[in-house]
C-alpha cells in the first residue's frame, strides 16, 4: 500500500496523541493507585478519575489496534477490539457524565430537597453509580455485539450481488436500527452530562454575580477562584461536546470512512480525547501536586 505525504502526516500525528492518552491514563491510573494502597481509601473523585483513566487507556489502546489493523488489512474484521472500543467508549460517556452529576450535586448552592438529599449521600452512592454505569454499558453493549456480528455476516456474503433479498435486508438492519440505538446509547448520558454543567455553571455564575458586590480581600480571592472554575467548566464543556458532535457525525455519515479523509478523522476525534484527559489530570489537586514535584523539585531528579 503507497501512502501519501498527507496520510503520513496524518498517521504520525494520531500516534502522538495515542501515546499522549496513553500515557497520560498511565499517569492517573498509576498515582491514584499508588494513593489507594497507601491511604487504603480514595475520595469519591478520584474514584472517578481513576475509573475514567482506566476508560481512556483501553479506548486508545482498542483505537490504535483497530485503526491500524482495519486500514492496512481491510479484508480482515478485527470484531473483538471494535466491540471493547464501543464498550469503552460508551462507559467513557458514563462515567463523564457521572462525574459532571457529583460536581453538580457537591458544588451548586440550589436548596431545592432533591438536591439537598443528593448532597448528603453522593459520597457514598459513588461506589454504586460505578458500578451501575459498568452494568448499564455492559447491557447497552449487547446491540453494538450483534450489529458487528451482522457485519461480520455482510462480509463473509461478499460474494453474493449487491441486491440479493438477504443481503439486502441485513444492511437495512444495521442502517435503521443499529446506527440510531447506538446514538441514543450516547445520547442518554450525554443529555445528564449537559444538564449537569449548565446547572452547575448557572449556580457559579449565580453565585460570582452575588459576590461582586462585596470589595473584600476575601470575596476577591474568592471571585477569581470561581471565574477560574467556570473557565474550567467551559473547556470540559466544549472538549466533550465536540466529542459526543464528531462521533455522532462519525456514527450517521459514511464520508469519513473513506480512506482519503479516515487519518485526519481519527487526529480530530483523538486531539479531544487528548486533551480532555489532559483536563481531568489538572482537575485534581493530587495529580497536579506530583507533576509539580516531578517538574519542579530539584530533589525529584
Amino acid at each position: 500500500m503507497v501512502l501519501n505525504q498527507l496520510t503520513v502526516f496524518f498517521i504520525i500525528i494520531y500516534v502522538l496523541e495515542s501515546v499522549t492518552v496513553i500515557a497520560e491514563s498511565s499517569f492517573m491510573v498509576a498515582v491514584l493507585g499508588r494513593e489507594w494502597v497507601q491511604v487504603k481509601r480514595l475520595s469519591s473523585v478520584e474514584m472517578i478519575l481513576t475509573s475514567l483513566g482506566i476508560c481512556h487507556f483501553c479506548l486508545q489502546w482498542a483505537s490504535v489496534l483497530y485503526n491500524f489493523g482495519s486500514y492496512f488489512n481491510p479484508n480482515y474484521v478485527f470484531w473483538n477490539i471494535a466491540i471493547i472500543w464501543e464498550f469503552t467508549n460508551i462507559l467513557t460517556f458514563w462515567i463523564t457524565s457521572l462525574l459532571a452529576a457529583f460536581y453538580c450535586v457537591k458544588i451548586s448552592s440550589f436548596t431545592h430537597p432533591i438536591f439537598l438529599w443528593l448532597r448528603s449521600r453522593i459520597l457514598r452512592l459513588v461506589p454504586w453509580l460505578l458500578l451501575g454505569t459498568l452494568m448499564i454499558s455492559c447491557v447497552t453493549i449487547i446491540p453494538s455485539v450483534i450489529r458487528i456480528h451482522i457485519r461480520m455476516q455482510l462480509v463473509t456474503m461478499g460474494h453474493l450481488p449487491r441486491n440479493s433479498t438477504l443481503f439486502g435486508r441485513l444492511n437495512m438492519f444495521e442502517q435503521y436500527f443499529f446506527r440510531p440505538q447506538t446514538m441514543y446509547m450516547l445520547l442518554i448520558p450525554f443529555i445528564l452530562f449537559l444538564a449537569s454543567t449548565v446547572l452547575l455553571m448557572a449556580s457559579l455564575i449565580q453565585h460570582r454575580e452575588q459576590m461582586q458586590q462585596h470589595n473584600s480581600g476575601h470575596c476577591n480571592s474568592s471571585l477569581r477562584a470561581h471565574s477560574a472554575a467556570l473557565r474550567s467548566l467551559a473547556t470540559f464543556f466544549i472538549l466533550f461536546t465536540s466529542y459526543f458532535l464528531i462521533i455522532s457525525i462519525h456514527l450517521i455519515s459514511e464520508v469519513f470512512d473513506k480512506r482519503s479523509w479516515f487519518w485526519l478523522w481519527e487526529a480530530i476525534i483523538y486531539a479531544i480525547v487528548s486533551i480532555h484527559s489532559t483536563s481531568l489530570i489538572l482537575s485534581s489537586p493530587t495529580l497536579k501536586k506530583i507533576l509539580k514535584m516531578k517538574h519542579w523539585d530539584p530533589e525529584a531528579a
